[in-house]
């Protein structure tokens, strides 16, 4: 007999690491003569597209064109410190830092701008390749000539930016306060099918719905949130740590399960917008905020198609006939927070 089952999975993550610890992060910026410019990060790429962020945050700024801007990144004899990849706080601590150095270089070139077209300071803006004066917009300078002015005349080229994700902390007596500075959101539904002769789970769709303030890029934003998916599914399904006196017993590819392209349902990515101030241009953390759901959901929905709860990861074919009673199950049953003492020492 097959079942299905439907099941949501919800949960809030704090982007960064909060009041535990240091979280900063630096960076720098150059404007060569010929209006090319150069960001300076120390934050690894590690596929997730941080460089391409990085790249459209300067582009942004400066009103050029995307591919003229290079990333420097993750080089400690050329990079300034901008902490680990971790937490997801690389769009949000590095992105903000390599934006305050964007803005500190803008600062010469916007008075060097205003000398040049005799305008007002705060009046320069920077779009489509040009700086102009919002007083009278037809007076320009295309920003490769103020770039090479800029080195013309010795002006400085460098831009720096350092930016603190650090939080006070909690009321250590009420366990009240903010742990972090900003917050994500996501919820997904999974939807199953299970075979009860086999024991075997089949997702069959996969909706998530992430928070990301603002996307900065859509696109990356939906590969982050379809790859979370199949790595959360990875953990409900597949992936199983097997230790024997402290040694990994499947340490390898052929042993430790992962999830093929085979394994993968449709996903739909849902990108929720809810900008948040202190993000860059509202952007927030969406990596673990992707990944987290993913196990919660299928769990739920296994519980929604045969009425029994799984306690235990993985859900393979052997722990589910367990479930369902096919299999006599001799394990011990998974703890629950009643049976840890506390305090734990």
């Amino acid at each position: 007999m097959k079942l299905h089952g439907i099941g949501v999975g919800s949960m809030v993550y704090g982007v960064g690491y909060g009041f535990a610890r240091p979280d900063f992060a630096t960076a720098e910026v150059e404007a060569a003569a010929d209006g090319s410019l150069t960001v300076w990060s120390g934050a690894s790429e590690l596929g997730q597209g941080l460089r391409t962020v990085l790249c459209q945050i300067a582009a942004q700024e400066f009103g050029t064109d995307y591919q003229d801007v290079r990333v420097v990144s993750a080089d400690s004899e050329k990079t300034p410190d901008s902490g680990p990849v971790s937490a997801s706080r690389s769009t949000y601590v590095q992105g903000n830092a390599v934006l305050q150095a964007c803005r500190d270089l803008k600062e010469e070139l916007r008075s060097l701008a205003a000398e040049m077209l005799k305008a007002d300071p705060s009046t320069i803006e920077f779009s489509g390749g040009y700086v102009f004066s919002t007083t009278n917009p037809e007076n320009s300078i295309a920003f490769h000539i103020l770039t090479g002015q800029l080195h013309a005349r010795g002006r400085r080229s460098h831009g720096f930016g350092w930016y603190d994700n650090h939080t006070e902390d909690v009321d250590k007596e009420t366990s009240q306060g903010d742990a972090y500075s900003s917050f994500a959101w996501a919820s997904q539904l999974a939807e199953i099918e299970l075979d009860t002769e086999t024991g075997e789970v089949t997702v069959l769709r996969i909706a998530s719905a992430t928070d990301v303030g603002k996307a900065i890029n859509p696109k990356l934003v939906e590969g982050q949130i379809e790859g979370g998916a199949v790595q959360g599914l990875g953990f409900a399904l597949l992936e199983d740590m097997k230790v024997e006196r402290g040694v990994f017993k499947n340490s390898h590819f052929s042993t430790y399960i992962l999830p093929t392209a085979a394994d993968v349902p449709p996903i739909d990515p849902i990108i929720v917008e809810v900008p948040d101030p202190k993000g860059p241009y509202g952007a927030k953390g969406m990596a673990e905020p992707a990944t987290i759901p993913t196990t919660p959901a299928i769990l739920n929905a296994i519980a929604d198609a045969c009425g029994k709860w799984l306690k235990s990861t993985p859900a393979i074919p052997e722990n589910i006939l367990h479930l369902l009673g096919v299999l006599p199950d001799e394990r011990k049953e998974a703890l629950s927070i009643k049976d840890i003492p506390y305090p734990p020492f």
